[in-house]
């Protein structure tokens, strides 16, 4: 099963970088792989990251998104310097969405089109 997820920061503050991006890139892949999952697809803006996940069917999806966001957020805090509001960076809903209607290639293309922040 595939599933398209989005996390938004805080507030939408503009404080995620390319650099946090390819740093995020490899800690969800790190997660997903715990979990069993595979990160097809992870991209995003300066306000929020969209990714593309394979999973086994029986893993609860809202599990997976609490240990994605909460694992991001602290080894982004560890690694660097985060503008964070209160010390929380995500927003605590996310946007989550099967993909069994659409072809994979054209949820994979969505996301590969994100605006990446300079």
């Amino acid at each position: 099963m595939h599933v398209h997820l989005v996390f938004v920061t805080k507030y939408r503050r503009n404080v995620l970088t390319n650099q946090h991006h390819d740093f995020l890139r490899e800690v969800f892949a790190k997660v997903c792989a715990d979990f069993g999952a595979t990160l097809s697809e992870c991209n995003g803006e300066d306000d929020h990251v969209h990714l593309l996940v394979e999973y086994p069917p029986q893993m609860a999806v809202s599990k997976l998104v609490n240990s994605l966001k909460g694992v991001a957020s602290r080894r982004l805090k560890q690694h660097f310097r985060m503008r964070t509001y209160r010390g929380h960076l995500w927003s605590p809903s996310y946007f989550a969405a099967s993909c069994g209607g659409a072809p994979l290639s054209i949820i994979q293309q969505y996301v590969e089109n994100q605006r990446r922040p300079s």
